[in-house]
């Protein structure tokens, strides 16, 4: 998911905005959507981007804060969710030279 959020220890970036990556990985146990084909059956990713849409939301100064508060939604909305990890990305951070980007990675498990 690429999203434009106010995260960062400057005033700038929580002012301004800055872009981000949210890369997640959810084990979910598929086994009755495989076999029915019914989306109530599993995790609905509309409802999966809008939980990561909602904390990005919230203006944070450290990645691993917001990686933290998805971590903790996704694990507390989806009671099939088994574990997930998410890594959030800040593209282009200020820190005085080129950097593709600064990132965080967060694994939580039921």
């Amino acid at each position: 998911m690429r999203l434009r959020a106010n995260h960062g220890c400057f005033d700038e970036e929580r002012t301004i905005g800055t872009d981000f990556v949210v890369d997640l990985k959810l084990n979910v146990d598929t086994r009755e959507a495989q076999e029915g084909d019914d989306i109530a059956t599993t995790v609905n990713y509309q409802e999966v981007y809008n939980c990561v849409a909602e904390e990005m939301a919230k203006p944070s100064h450290l990645l691993e804060h917001v990686a933290g508060r998805i971590t903790k939604s996704l694990m507390g909305r989806f009671e099939s969710v088994r574990w997930v990890s998410v890594k959030v990305s800040k593209l282009n951070p200020p820190l005085g030279g080129q950097l593709y980007a600064a990132s965080v990675t967060l694994f939580g498990r039921r």
